[in-house]
């Protein structure tokens, strides 16, 4: 009885160490190759004049609304400087309009023109085909469990001082 129960601790704890292993390969794998694998899917002949960082910057104004570019730094967790170097470059590609505000004229606002709202719904495709292919085949009960894990690795990055998107 004492030598199953023993045996039974052993390989469960062998299983926690192989659970361990794949999910640290993974993640290791992922977090080394995501923006390569990113910038590969989406920055497609069509797109090829801009970077995954300006598809960011992009997805960051957003389809709403003006944006000013305060609001749009801090949602990247950069300055206002370094946005305006990204917005500079894709004024000139013409994937994004600037313009001043008619009641600040101090306030200037970004918006995405027709061809960076096509840029911006192509990035939203690749997003989305990554979570369902991420989802396929999983039931309720999997889905939870892994958004459950995605947020646990979320509070960690945030309790280490990293701001996470």
């Amino acid at each position: 009885m004492v030598r199953r129960k023993v045996t039974d601790m052993e390989e469960k704890r062998k299983e926690q160490e192989i659970g361990y292993h794949t999910i640290n390969e993974v993640l290791v794998r992922l977090f080394h190759d995501i923006m390569d694998i990113e910038q590969k899917a989406i920055i497609t002949e069509e797109f090829q004049d801009i970077t995954n960082n300006d598809m960011h910057v992009i997805e960051a104004i957003g389809m709403d609304q003006p944006r000013n570019m305060s609001a749009v730094a801090k949602t990247l967790s950069v300055t206002v400087g370094t946005l305006t170097i990204a917005v500079n470059n894709l004024v000139k590609k013409g994937y994004v309009d600037r313009r001043r505000s008619e009641f600040d004229r101090r306030v200037v606002l970004i918006s995405l023109s027709k061809k960076g709202e096509k840029a911006y719904a192509h990035h939203k495709r690749f997003h989305q085909e990554m979570v369902q292919a991420i989802l396929e085949g999983m039931d309720e009960s999997q889905t939870e469990t892994l958004v459950h894990a995605l947020k646990n690795l979320l509070e960690f990055f945030y309790s280490r001082g990293q701001r996470v998107k």
